[in-house]
């Protein structure tokens, strides 16, 4: 799921360009997933970046939008740091991707200060904020997800949706036309996901942080191309999204679920930059 940019000068004609991602262990698209029916995640973003190769904006992660002009995305997902916010585009409301694109610039990119360039998304902090050049006209079809409250905690176990447009299994692109994907994941405690992944990796023993959350089962999981987005839990009758994609090995295995950016930890910084927006 780590994808590397090639930053060029946002300046006159020249255009910033991304090589293919190079497969790697590394890894968070919906796998099991279904396609998406109209209004019901409404927050999810496709952040994109230009190719040469293709002559398009193409979409290299996802996002949620958090109020009509901020969008929250993995920090991993907009580094290297020299990249400026010019290289990057939104597409907010959309449900196949580049169907009838109509795609917004960003101004301004907030990295998480704690975010590890070096370590990418397993050193975590992986989070990032997109300030867009206008605010998205918002409809049944673009709304912002609640952030939770710093205190909220998410049993193991509980049932919650990641949404995206990557990969359907390992290193198997999602098909055209591009459908956006949901599939509901199970929550894993930290301790047991953190144990899962150093049985097999015998790493560290802090692989799983605490500003970490797991979820996942196998055959149920997000993938590559689906970093930065959303993953969302009912809370009090409403959605609030309590993760953001951020790194895994393979997908939709037994053993490794998927690893989010735990957003209960980050919500007071957010709160720094991003004013409160009115729920539903």
């Amino acid at each position: 799921m780590l994808w590397l940019l090639l930053a060029l000068p946002c300046l006159g004609g020249s255009v910033p360009r991304a090589p293919d991602p190079r497969p790697g262990r590394e890894l968070v698209g919906i796998v099991g997933g279904c396609d998406v029916s109209a209004r019901r995640f409404p927050w999810q973003v496709s952040l994109r970046f230009y190719s040469l190769r293709h002559g398009q904006w193409r979409h290299v992660c996802g996002g949620s939008l958090i109020h009509p002009q901020w969008v929250l995305t993995a920090a991993h997902c907009v580094q290297p740091e020299e990249l400026e916010a010019c290289a990057f585009r939104v597409q907010v409301g959309q449900l196949r991707l580049y169907d009838h694109d109509e795609l917004t610039r960003v101004v301004k990119i907030i990295r998480h200060p704690q975010f590890n360039e070096s370590l990418a998304a397993r050193g975590g902090a992986d989070v990032a904020l997109l300030e867009l050049e206008a605010p998205a006209t918002l409809s049944e079809h673009v709304h912002p997800v609640s952030l939770p409250p710093a205190f909220l905690r998410v049993p193991p176990g509980k049932t919650c949706w990641v949404t995206g447009w990557g990969d359907i299994m390992y290193r198997k692109p999602l098909p055209p036309p591009y459908p956006l994907q949901e599939v509901d994941v199970p929550i894993v405690g930290n301790e047991d996901c953190g144990r899962q992944y150093q049985n097999h990796s015998g790493g560290p023993s802090e692989v799983i942080r605490e500003d970490m959350l797991c979820a996942g089962r196998e055959g149920r999981d997000s993938c590559q191309g689906d970093s930065g987005g959303p993953l969302v839990c009912r809370w009090n009758c409403s959605w609030v999204q309590v993760g953001v994609v951020s790194w895994g090995s393979f997908c939709g295995h037994q053993d490794f679920p998927g690893v989010y950016a735990r957003v209960t930890s980050y919500v007071s910084w957010i709160r720094q930059y991003v004013p409160r927006f009115p729920g539903p």
